[in-house]
Protein backbone atom coordinates (compact mmCIF):
# COMPACT_ATOMS: atom_id res chain seq x y z
CA UNK A 1 0.00 0.00 0.00
CA UNK A 2 1.20 3.47 -1.16
CA UNK A 3 0.44 6.91 0.62
CA UNK A 4 -1.78 8.88 -1.94
CA UNK A 5 -1.65 12.03 -2.57
CA UNK A 6 -3.65 13.89 -0.56
CA UNK A 7 -6.55 16.67 -1.17
CA UNK A 8 -5.19 19.71 -2.77
CA UNK A 9 -6.87 22.04 0.24
CA UNK A 10 -4.88 20.14 2.84
CA UNK A 11 -2.07 22.25 4.76
CA UNK A 12 1.03 21.59 2.72
CA UNK A 13 2.61 20.59 5.68
CA UNK A 14 -0.03 17.57 6.17
CA UNK A 15 0.79 16.47 2.60
CA UNK A 16 4.55 16.87 2.59
CA UNK A 17 4.51 15.12 6.09
CA UNK A 18 2.38 11.58 4.73
CA UNK A 19 5.59 11.13 2.69
CA UNK A 20 8.50 11.32 5.39
CA UNK A 21 9.16 7.39 6.33
CA UNK A 22 8.77 6.15 2.49
CA UNK A 23 10.96 9.21 1.03
CA UNK A 24 13.60 8.59 4.39
CA UNK A 25 13.36 4.78 2.64
CA UNK A 26 14.33 6.29 -0.49
CA UNK A 27 16.90 8.67 0.48
CA UNK A 28 19.21 6.07 3.19
CA UNK A 29 19.35 3.31 0.41
CA UNK A 30 20.54 5.83 -2.38
CA UNK A 31 22.91 7.77 0.62
CA UNK A 32 23.72 4.60 3.32
CA UNK A 33 23.25 6.73 5.60
CA UNK A 34 19.51 7.23 7.93
CA UNK A 35 21.33 10.50 9.29
CA UNK A 36 22.05 12.20 5.84
CA UNK A 37 18.99 10.56 4.69
CA UNK A 38 16.67 12.68 7.07
CA UNK A 39 18.44 15.71 5.94
CA UNK A 40 18.13 15.12 2.41
CA UNK A 41 14.37 14.60 2.88
CA UNK A 42 14.36 17.51 5.48
CA UNK A 43 15.87 19.55 2.39
CA UNK A 44 13.65 17.78 -0.09
CA UNK A 45 10.22 19.24 1.78
CA UNK A 46 12.04 22.36 2.36
CA UNK A 47 12.52 22.68 -1.65
CA UNK A 48 8.90 21.79 -1.90
CA UNK A 49 7.60 24.22 0.37
CA UNK A 50 9.19 27.16 -1.40
CA UNK A 51 7.99 25.92 -4.90
CA UNK A 52 4.52 24.35 -4.01
CA UNK A 53 3.12 27.87 -5.73
CA UNK A 54 4.49 26.17 -9.27
CA UNK A 55 3.82 23.02 -8.63
CA UNK A 56 -0.04 23.11 -9.44
CA UNK A 57 -0.70 19.73 -9.67
CA UNK A 58 0.90 19.72 -12.89
CA UNK A 59 2.06 15.66 -12.10
CA UNK A 60 1.09 13.43 -8.66
CA UNK A 61 2.60 14.92 -5.50
CA UNK A 62 4.61 11.76 -4.93
CA UNK A 63 6.19 11.82 -8.23
CA UNK A 64 7.35 15.50 -7.90
CA UNK A 65 8.98 14.81 -4.22
CA UNK A 66 10.62 12.14 -5.65
CA UNK A 67 11.94 13.62 -8.64
CA UNK A 68 13.33 16.46 -5.79
CA UNK A 69 14.48 13.98 -3.87
CA UNK A 70 16.38 12.40 -6.41
CA UNK A 71 18.37 15.66 -7.17
CA UNK A 72 19.09 16.07 -3.37
CA UNK A 73 20.90 12.81 -3.19
CA UNK A 74 22.41 12.89 -6.42
CA UNK A 75 24.06 16.11 -5.26
CA UNK A 76 24.84 15.14 -2.20
CA UNK A 77 26.69 12.15 -3.87
CA UNK A 78 28.15 14.16 -6.36
CA UNK A 79 31.16 15.27 -3.60
CA UNK A 80 30.82 12.12 -0.97
CA UNK A 81 32.89 9.26 -0.85
CA UNK A 82 31.09 5.82 -1.45
CA UNK A 83 30.13 4.32 1.87
CA UNK A 84 31.17 0.60 2.79
CA UNK A 85 31.05 -1.94 5.47
CA UNK A 86 34.66 -3.47 6.69
CA UNK A 87 34.28 -6.73 3.98
CA UNK A 88 34.42 -4.21 1.52
CA UNK A 89 38.01 -2.72 2.30
CA UNK A 90 40.38 -6.03 2.12
CA UNK A 91 40.85 -8.99 3.73
CA UNK A 92 39.47 -10.87 7.46
CA UNK A 93 42.14 -10.11 10.24
CA UNK A 94 43.29 -12.63 12.73
CA UNK A 95 41.46 -13.36 15.79
CA UNK A 96 44.46 -12.62 17.76
CA UNK A 97 44.55 -9.01 16.37
CA UNK A 98 46.07 -7.09 19.18
CA UNK A 99 43.30 -4.16 17.95
CA UNK A 100 40.98 -3.33 15.61
CA UNK A 101 42.97 -0.99 14.25
CA UNK A 102 42.39 2.95 14.29
CA UNK A 103 38.61 4.01 13.61
CA UNK A 104 37.74 5.53 9.86
CA UNK A 105 35.67 8.49 9.62
CA UNK A 106 31.82 8.26 9.74
CA UNK A 107 31.04 9.68 6.33
CA UNK A 108 32.71 6.11 4.81
CA UNK A 109 30.53 4.08 6.38
CA UNK A 110 26.93 2.06 5.75
CA UNK A 111 24.82 2.80 8.88
CA UNK A 112 21.87 0.50 10.23
CA UNK A 113 18.64 2.16 10.43
CA UNK A 114 15.31 2.32 12.82
CA UNK A 115 12.54 0.23 10.54
CA UNK A 116 9.99 2.97 12.22
CA UNK A 117 12.34 5.66 9.85
CA UNK A 118 12.34 3.88 6.85
CA UNK A 119 9.44 1.98 6.05
CA UNK A 120 5.59 3.31 5.91
CA UNK A 121 3.04 1.12 7.55
CA UNK A 122 1.60 -1.91 5.29
CA UNK A 123 -0.98 -4.31 5.79
CA UNK A 124 0.17 -6.87 3.24
CA UNK A 125 2.66 -9.12 4.66
CA UNK A 126 4.30 -9.81 1.44
CA UNK A 127 5.22 -6.21 1.37
CA UNK A 128 6.15 -6.27 4.56
CA UNK A 129 8.94 -9.00 3.59
CA UNK A 130 9.43 -6.88 0.65
CA UNK A 131 10.62 -3.69 2.50
CA UNK A 132 12.48 -4.93 5.25
CA UNK A 133 14.57 -6.96 2.27
CA UNK A 134 15.11 -3.84 0.46
CA UNK A 135 16.58 -2.24 3.60
CA UNK A 136 18.96 -5.36 4.85
CA UNK A 137 22.80 -3.80 5.39
CA UNK A 138 24.77 -6.39 2.67
CA UNK A 139 21.48 -4.65 0.22
CA UNK A 140 22.56 -1.27 1.23
CA UNK A 141 26.20 -1.62 1.31
CA UNK A 142 25.59 -3.50 -2.20
CA UNK A 143 23.63 -0.44 -3.82
CA UNK A 144 26.72 1.53 -2.68
CA UNK A 145 28.83 0.18 -5.39
CA UNK A 146 26.41 1.70 -8.16
CA UNK A 147 26.62 4.71 -9.75
CA UNK A 148 24.50 6.79 -8.46
CA UNK A 149 21.89 7.30 -11.13
CA UNK A 150 22.05 3.49 -11.60
CA UNK A 151 21.45 3.49 -7.95
CA UNK A 152 18.06 5.62 -8.53
CA UNK A 153 17.19 3.53 -11.67
CA UNK A 154 17.17 0.31 -9.97
CA UNK A 155 16.12 1.38 -6.54
CA UNK A 156 13.07 3.10 -8.26
CA UNK A 157 12.61 0.31 -10.55
CA UNK A 158 12.93 -2.80 -8.51
CA UNK A 159 12.48 -1.72 -4.93
CA UNK A 160 9.47 1.16 -5.65
CA UNK A 161 7.85 -0.39 -8.57
CA UNK A 162 8.22 2.24 -10.90
CA UNK A 163 7.47 1.67 -14.99
CA UNK A 164 10.91 2.39 -17.02
CA UNK A 165 8.32 5.16 -18.34
CA UNK A 166 8.06 6.80 -14.84
CA UNK A 167 11.87 6.54 -14.05
CA UNK A 168 12.51 8.07 -17.48
CA UNK A 169 10.50 10.63 -16.80
CA UNK A 170 12.01 11.37 -13.10
CA UNK A 171 15.49 11.14 -14.48
CA UNK A 172 15.09 13.40 -17.69
CA UNK A 173 16.26 10.86 -19.73
CA UNK A 174 14.45 8.13 -22.45
CA UNK A 175 12.96 4.55 -21.74
CA UNK A 176 16.17 2.58 -22.84
CA UNK A 177 18.41 4.47 -20.81
CA UNK A 178 16.62 3.08 -17.77
CA UNK A 179 16.40 0.02 -18.91
CA UNK A 180 20.13 -0.30 -19.88
CA UNK A 181 20.93 1.41 -16.83
CA UNK A 182 19.16 -0.97 -15.08
CA UNK A 183 20.84 -3.97 -16.88
CA UNK A 184 23.90 -2.91 -15.90
CA UNK A 185 22.91 -2.41 -12.02
CA UNK A 186 21.70 -6.11 -11.55
CA UNK A 187 25.01 -7.01 -13.04
CA UNK A 188 26.63 -5.86 -10.53
CA UNK A 189 24.47 -6.53 -7.66
CA UNK A 190 24.46 -10.07 -8.76
CA UNK A 191 28.33 -10.34 -8.26
CA UNK A 192 27.09 -9.38 -4.29
CA UNK A 193 26.46 -11.90 -1.60
CA UNK A 194 23.26 -10.24 -0.46
CA UNK A 195 20.99 -13.58 0.31
CA UNK A 196 19.90 -13.55 4.18
CA UNK A 197 17.32 -15.47 5.85
CA UNK A 198 13.86 -13.08 5.73
CA UNK A 199 13.28 -11.85 9.34
CA UNK A 200 9.98 -12.59 11.00
CA UNK A 201 9.93 -11.82 14.69
CA UNK A 202 6.90 -14.02 15.33
CA UNK A 203 8.79 -17.20 13.93
CA UNK A 204 9.06 -19.32 17.01
CA UNK A 205 12.01 -20.91 15.34
CA UNK A 206 13.88 -17.73 14.93
CA UNK A 207 12.67 -16.25 18.51
CA UNK A 208 14.57 -19.15 20.03
CA UNK A 209 17.59 -18.68 18.40
CA UNK A 210 17.34 -15.33 19.16
CA UNK A 211 17.26 -15.93 22.92
CA UNK A 212 19.53 -18.99 22.99
CA UNK A 213 22.27 -15.86 21.49
CA UNK A 214 21.12 -13.43 24.21
CA UNK A 215 21.40 -16.23 26.73
CA UNK A 216 25.34 -16.92 25.80
CA UNK A 217 26.08 -13.77 25.20
CA UNK A 218 25.14 -12.19 28.55
CA UNK A 219 26.49 -15.69 30.10
CA UNK A 220 29.64 -15.00 27.90
CA UNK A 221 29.07 -18.78 27.22
CA UNK A 222 31.29 -18.87 23.96
CA UNK A 223 30.85 -22.58 23.12
CA UNK A 224 27.27 -22.26 23.61
CA UNK A 225 27.68 -19.00 21.18
CA UNK A 226 29.35 -21.10 18.41
CA UNK A 227 27.00 -23.58 18.04
CA UNK A 228 24.80 -20.73 17.14
CA UNK A 229 26.69 -19.12 14.32
CA UNK A 230 26.94 -20.17 10.74
CA UNK A 231 30.66 -21.83 10.14
CA UNK A 232 31.63 -19.07 7.51
CA UNK A 233 30.15 -16.09 10.15
CA UNK A 234 31.74 -12.86 9.73
CA UNK A 235 31.84 -10.47 12.45
CA UNK A 236 32.74 -6.51 11.90
CA UNK A 237 32.96 -3.28 14.14
CA UNK A 238 32.59 0.25 12.37
CA UNK A 239 34.28 2.40 12.62
CA UNK A 240 37.15 0.17 12.64
CA UNK A 241 38.29 -2.17 9.96
CA UNK A 242 39.38 -4.96 11.32
CA UNK A 243 37.14 -7.97 10.47
CA UNK A 244 36.95 -11.24 11.29
CA UNK A 245 35.60 -14.84 9.33
CA UNK A 246 34.85 -18.24 11.31
CA UNK A 247 34.19 -19.39 14.71
CA UNK A 248 38.13 -19.86 14.99
CA UNK A 249 38.80 -16.32 15.07
CA UNK A 250 35.98 -14.63 16.42
CA UNK A 251 36.15 -16.97 19.37
CA UNK A 252 39.74 -15.82 19.87
CA UNK A 253 38.95 -12.59 19.44
CA UNK A 254 36.35 -12.70 21.97
CA UNK A 255 38.44 -14.25 24.72
CA UNK A 256 41.70 -11.94 23.85
CA UNK A 257 41.37 -8.36 23.07
CA UNK A 258 37.39 -8.10 22.98
CA UNK A 259 37.28 -9.77 26.52
CA UNK A 260 35.55 -6.49 27.62
CA UNK A 261 32.08 -7.65 26.21
CA UNK A 262 31.97 -10.25 29.25
CA UNK A 263 29.60 -9.67 31.37
CA UNK A 264 27.45 -7.37 28.62
CA UNK A 265 23.77 -6.97 28.34
CA UNK A 266 21.37 -6.52 25.59
CA UNK A 267 18.22 -4.91 25.07
CA UNK A 268 16.26 -6.26 21.47
CA UNK A 269 15.51 -3.44 18.84
CA UNK A 270 15.07 -4.22 15.01
CA UNK A 271 17.54 -2.07 12.38
CA UNK A 272 17.28 -2.74 9.04
CA UNK A 273 14.06 -5.04 8.81
CA UNK A 274 16.81 -7.38 10.68
CA UNK A 275 17.26 -8.67 14.85
CA UNK A 276 19.35 -6.35 16.54
CA UNK A 277 20.71 -5.04 20.13
CA UNK A 278 22.06 -2.59 22.12
CA UNK A 279 25.05 -3.60 23.95
CA UNK A 280 25.70 -2.36 27.43
CA UNK A 281 29.26 -3.02 28.88
CA UNK A 282 30.23 -3.24 32.67
CA UNK A 283 31.08 0.29 33.49
CA UNK A 284 34.60 0.87 33.82
CA UNK A 285 33.40 2.84 37.52
CA UNK A 286 32.15 -0.71 38.86
CA UNK A 287 28.55 0.86 38.60
CA UNK A 288 25.78 -0.19 35.82
CA UNK A 289 26.41 -0.97 32.06
CA UNK A 290 27.42 1.89 29.92
CA UNK A 291 26.51 1.25 26.03
CA UNK A 292 29.00 -0.20 23.74
CA UNK A 293 27.61 -0.95 20.44
CA UNK A 294 24.37 -1.44 18.38
CA UNK A 295 24.69 -5.10 17.02
CA UNK A 296 22.65 -6.04 13.78
CA UNK A 297 22.77 -9.47 13.30
CA UNK A 298 22.03 -10.96 9.79
CA UNK A 299 20.05 -14.79 9.57
CA UNK A 300 21.56 -17.54 7.36
CA UNK A 301 20.14 -21.04 6.80
CA UNK A 302 18.88 -21.17 10.81
CA UNK A 303 21.80 -19.58 12.19
CA UNK A 304 23.73 -16.23 12.14
CA UNK A 305 25.41 -15.61 9.91
CA UNK A 306 26.63 -12.02 10.20
CA UNK A 307 27.36 -10.18 13.10
CA UNK A 308 27.70 -6.25 13.06
CA UNK A 309 28.69 -4.02 16.11
CA UNK A 310 28.58 -0.68 15.12
CA UNK A 311 30.27 1.08 18.00
CA UNK A 312 28.88 5.11 17.39
CA UNK A 313 26.49 4.99 20.59
CA UNK A 314 26.41 8.62 20.80
CA UNK A 315 24.08 8.95 17.61
CA UNK A 316 22.82 5.80 17.22
CA UNK A 317 21.43 5.11 20.59
CA UNK A 318 19.11 8.02 21.07
CA UNK A 319 18.24 7.00 17.44
CA UNK A 320 17.04 3.71 18.29
CA UNK A 321 15.25 4.64 21.85
CA UNK A 322 18.01 2.93 23.90
CA UNK A 323 18.61 4.54 27.19
CA UNK A 324 21.67 6.58 27.82
CA UNK A 325 22.80 3.65 30.48
CA UNK A 326 21.19 0.37 32.02
CA UNK A 327 21.53 1.15 36.19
Amino acid sequence: MQVSDLATDAPIESQLEAYRSELTGYCYRMLGSVFEAEDAVQDTFVRAWRGFDRFEGRSALRSWLYRIATNVCLTMLASAQRRVLPMDLGPAGSGDATGPGEPRPDEIWVGPAPDGRLLPERSDPAEVVASRESVRLAFVAALQHLPPRQRAVLILREVLAWSAQEVADLLDTSVASVNSALQRARATLAAADTTADVYKPMDDEQKALLARYVQAFEAYDLRALTTLLHEDVTLSMPPVPLWLRGHEDIVAWMTGTGSGCRGSRLLPVVANGMPAFGQYRVSLTGSGHEPWALIVLGLSAGRIGSITSFLDTDRLFPAFGLPARLG
